[in-house]
């Protein structure tokens, strides 16, 4: 195979799109970033024009399986469980699409990749305007207290959650000495969170008070 004019159009979309893309990720301090995604949306392209080189136009199909089987490991490698969250899945999606992107330019799709290009820029940036706003609705936070024992009484704070209008998802509590740990796990809006910590913080009984997002 030559290298030839086509060939260089390809690989240069390939680190155009996957640039666009992965600048976005770089901005947000994400584990795949510019040049990871340059290098995935490179090499996509490259397993495209090389497969359909040796194997023939109507092979198409299992080059594209292939290549979605391999870098479902590299998604993989970045998603990650944190408390009760899961992060990096949007990372190993923008990673997937980006994948995608190179097939649709081994095979000539231009003007499709860079509709789609356009389409994940507008997801990432403008769509995290709308997620925060989403995300004020409805938020699931974890509290820890560390309480008096012989005060400490789970139904009291269970009407605080239900006066604040928080709803609980699941609860924990363990006895160490002369204290009690409980822990909760709350869903309820940004605005019904503050108000609740604000009112914990008012007891002056509570030893320790944890929460985080």
């Amino acid at each position: 195979m030559d290298l030839n004019t086509e060939l260089v159009e390809k690989i240069l979309m390939s680190v155009l799109a996957g640039g666009l893309i992965g600048i976005e990720r770089e901005l947000r301090s994400k584990s795949a970033g510019f040049r990871t995604l340059i290098l995935i949306c490179v090499g996509a392209t490259l397993f495209t024009v090389f497969s359909r080189e040796m194997g023939g136009a109507n092979d198409a199909t299992r080059i594209a399986a292939n290549i979605v089987v391999g870098i479902g490991f590299v998604g993989a490698g970045v998603i990650f469980k944190a408390d009760t969250r899961v992060n990096g899945i949007t990372t190993a999606a923008t990673i997937w699409v980006t994948a995608a992107m190179g097939v649709g330019i081994g095979i000539g799709h231009y003007i499709l990749v860079l509709f789609s290009c356009f389409v994940v820029l507008a997801v990432l940036f403008l769509f995290l305007y709308f997620e925060k706003q989403i995300d004020k609705i409805s938020q699931v936070r974890n509290y820890k207290v560390v309480y008096p024992y012989p005060e400490f009484d789970e139904h009291s704070f269970g009407e605080i959650f239900k006066r604040h209008h928080l709803s609980i998802k699941s609860s924990y509590q363990a006895k160490n000495g002369d204290s009690i740990t409980a822990n909760w796990m709350v869903q309820g809006t940004q605005k019904n969170h503050r108000q609740f910590v604000a009112a914990v913080l008012a007891d002056k009984r509570i030893a320790i008070f944890e929460f985080g997002m």
